[in-house]
């Protein structure tokens, strides 16, 4: 009968990690300034904190970010890269400020990116949203590098995030859903895969 139950138990955790790891909220917002069809290079941004976090945790969420930059066209680039990346995991429930936008996709597909020239009447303008997002947030920012202003914000809310192997895994599994909201790829490379 132990064993049986000790199954039971063990299959219940993983289960609640599950759908601990899915009931997070995951959205994103960006810059109508961002060059996003001239971005084809990236760098993290190195400092103190978990972007210079050297421990198995920081280091999967860095290995998912390169992995999905690779998926869409991106080089890593030390040397004068387009795109800074940043990230950071937020312990605690946090207000943060957002933006009501147009679908990201679609912005991207028309080509449009305001500049310090655009006329006043034409910018489109911010519509900010005041946003309280849960325990445990994870936060990745594009910045471009010429500009040095953020361009794209991805987050996931309400990751919980447990000791070891079970941590890595969700840590991956929210940067997949967060840029699961950055439909950009680099340009000319879906033709050339």
């Amino acid at each position: 009968m132990k064993p049986f139950l000790l199954l039971l138990v063990g299959l219940c955790a993983a289960l609640s990690g599950c759908l601990m790891s899915r009931e997070a909220r995951v959205e994103s917002d960006y810059s109508f300034a961002g060059q996003f069809r001239r971005y084809r290079t990236y760098e993290f941004v190195t400092g103190e904190g978990i972007t210079s976090d050297t421990s198995k945790l920081g280091e999967a969420v860095r290995d998912a970010i390169r992995t999905r930059m690779k998926v869409q066209g991106y080089r890593p680039a030390r040397r004068r890269p387009d795109l800074l990346v940043n990230f950071r995991l937020f312990e605690g429930s946090m207000r943060f400020r957002g933006y009501q936008q147009p679908e990201f996709s679609r912005w991207v597909k028309t080509g449009y990116a305001e500049g310090e020239d655009t006329p006043a009447d034409q910018r489109q303008g911010y519509s900010p949203v005041r946003m309280l997002l849960l325990d445990g947030t994870l936060l990745v920012t594009l910045i471009d590098n010429e500009t040095n202003r953020a361009v794209w914000n991805g987050y996931a809310s309400g990751v919980t995030v447990p000791n070891g192997p079970q941590g890595e895994v969700i840590l991956r599994r929210s940067v997949r859903s967060i840029f699961d909201q950055y439909h950009v790829f680099t340009e000319g490379y879906l033709e050339q895969n």
